[in-house]
């Protein structure tokens, strides 16, 4: 049977999977649908002739329709044996991003008049996703749009109704900005010709700010704005994963990155050096810090915005995702009033967050609380905040000296990044002060081996630290959209070497991808986190200098409950996936 809903060889990531359709009869007539419903064994005979009946005596309506209506039917196997009818293939528009350029050359009226909606340009032409390929003139109609060709898929409905709408929103007025801009520059213009001084109704200001709203709208935490050979890519970073979201003419790639310069005040004649600005600006009300970074590629410079939006309500320890037991021994660590705590994990695994939400859980009016910070993410009105600033010469390390000098009680260090910072905020937590910072490291084990690494000597290490916290973010599976799946061998394999069992597999739970999540199958994200606390034999062996390994050995059985273990629980009650975790969290 032919999977509609893409479980098949395709991959998940395509908007169109290929299927066989069902040849001809002899005389050239299409198999009616009826017939192929009932040869699939989707429905019976005796189900068939009550829909025809009805198709016969009440209101004309399509015969796939009363399937659905009567739930005799899933929508999904209606679009397959339609597929099969037509000898098209199967779209899922929600799973892939339309191109914003090609929807916006299909006016808004017209799509719906055909329910249609253009997906991308292939070598033979223009993919155009159809939910009825009966409706008249479809395809003259669109050849002329598109006169490169047209290729023809079919796909559910409700799902192209969604997308199309969301395609449209996208790129309403897009394609009338395009024109304007090509109208002042050109498309043959030449390069310098592109960095002329734009006002803010020019067309190149209106798409930066489109770019911005979008992000802001689908909740994303970077924009990448990506010059290609022959277009613009514009992706958001949407639960820790890109997804495309634009794709402009290749022509406007140097005018973009001049506006984003502009408006974070760096220099727009310099391109070959990489340079770091930032954006204040409001969305619908709500300001937002914009870091901005450049760096010049093959075919122009990328920009990349990091959207900081310091109204967003702020986390409390319960509701980071840690198992009761591992929130249980972080509260009585950072109960301590001196000494140092570090969250370790990769670039987007939470750190951050995790820091500020410890920092709710222990400022109060009798400690003075400072942070020193780049920059500062979260203000908090009852807090001293610090943001460093490497060209007037305030870095971490400069700004902890003087922190330590306002006789601080908790100290937030934003990063450790070098032995100066590193030793700083050591000798800190040695004489009395609570410290909170992050390094980059895999886990909690290697994070101790991190500090040695870069320098620190061991004693001290094992003297001031009370903590390090590993940590990382998984996707949910979104609730719209989810339902059981089969995980793949690779996927089994892992689970089990994970500590899952076998016994677990048929409770598992994905998201099939709808427009609610942008046809990614995730909405929203949990922290795995795992706590190692520093005892006596963890200071003998980081003094002998054991490896993490055995770190993690010792740690494991002083109760230290690892990342994987709450990721594969994770699993177990379908909240997420055994690929996501694969992709965060993976074991050896």
């Amino acid at each position: 049977m032919v999977l509609p809903s893409g479980e098949g060889d395709a991959p998940a990531s395509s908007a169109v999977a290929t299927i066989e359709a069902e040849p001809p009869g002899d005389r050239g007539e299409r198999p009616l649908i009826g017939f192929i419903l009932v040869e699939r064994g989707a429905i019976t005979g005796v189900q068939l002739e009550a829909a025809l009946a009805k198709q016969a005596d009440g209101p004309r309506k399509r015969l796939g329709e009363i399937l659905v209506d009567a739930d005799v039917v899933p929508a999904d196997e209606v679009t397959a044996a339609l597929a099969a009818q037509f000898g098209l293939p199967i779209a899922h528009p929600s799973r892939a991003r339309s191109d914003s350029a090609l929807v916006a050359r299909l006016a808004r009226a017209q799509a719906d008049e055909l329910d249609a909606l253009p997906l991308s340009v292939e070598a033979d032409g223009v993919v155009v996703a159809v939910g009825d390929p009966t409706v008249a003139d479809l395809r003259d109609v669109l050849e002329m749009v598109f006169p490169e060709g047209v290729r023809l898929a079919l796909a559910p409905v409700e799902e192209l109704q969604a997308a199309r709408d969301e395609a449209y929103e996208a790129a309403e007025g897009l394609g009338d900005i395009i024109r304007a801009f090509e109208a002042r520059s050109g498309t043959s213009a030449s390069p310098d010709a592109l960095t002329v001084h734009v006002d803010e109704n020019a067309p190149i200001v209106q798409v930066v700010q489109r770019i911005i709203e979008k992000a802001v709208h689908d909740r994303a935490s970077d924009v990448h704005i990506e010059p290609m050979e022959d277009r613009v890519r514009v992706r958001n970073r949407i639960d820790g994963a890109l997804t495309e979201v634009l794709s402009l003419p290749a022509a406007m790639a140097q005018a973009l990155s001049s506006r984003v310069k502009i408006m974070a005040g760096l220099n727009i004649v310099e391109r070959r050096r990489p340079q770091d600005g930032q954006i204040e600006t409001a969305i619908d009300g709500r300001p937002l810090d914009i870091r901005v970074s450049t760096a010049g590629t093959v075919f122009g410079e990328s920009v990349v915005l990091r959207i900081l939006d310091r109204a967003r309500a702020l986390y409390g320890l319960g509701d980071l995702g840690m198992r009761p037991e591992v929130e249980e021994r972080f509260r009585q660590i950072i109960q301590s009033p001196y000494g140092l705590v570090v969250c370790a994990g990769p670039t987007g695994s939470g750190k951050t967050t995790t820091l500020y939400t410890t920092l709710q859980a222990v400022k109060s009016d009798e400690i003075n609380v400072m942070t020193v910070e780049d920059p500062v993410e979260y203000v908090f009105p009852d807090i001293n905040q610090m943001s460093i600033n490497e060209v007037a010469g305030l870095t971490f390390a400069s700004g902890l000296r003087a922190i330590l000098r306002q006789d601080p009680d908790t100290i937030l260090v934003g990063e450790i990044r070098d032995v100066e910072t590193a030793r700083i905020a050591i000798q800190a937590a040695l004489t009395g002060h609570f410290v909170l910072s992050t390094v980059h490291a895999t886990d909690a084990a290697s994070a101790l081996h991190r500090f040695v690494d870069m320098g620190i000597e061991p004693f001290l290490l094992s003297s001031a630290l009370l903590a390090t916290v590993g940590q990382r973010l998984v996707r949910r599976s979104c609730e719209v959209c989810v339902a059981p799946y089969d995980p793949s061998p690779d996927e089994v394999a892992y689970f089990v070497r994970a500590g899952g069992s076998t016994d677990d597999l048929g409770g598992l739970r994905a998201g099939r991808g709808c427009a609610s999540c942008s046809g990614t199958g995730y909405y929203g994200r949990v922290g795995v986190y795992e706590v190692l606390r520093m005892t006596d034999e963890l200071r003998t062996g980081l003094l002998e200098n054991v490896h993490a390994d055995a770190i993690r050995e010792v740690a494991v059985a002083d109760g230290m409950v690892p990342m994987q273990r709450q990721a594969i629980d994770l699993v177990r009650r379908g909240e997420t996936t055994i690929a996501e975790v694969m992709r965060t969290v993976y074991v050896v």
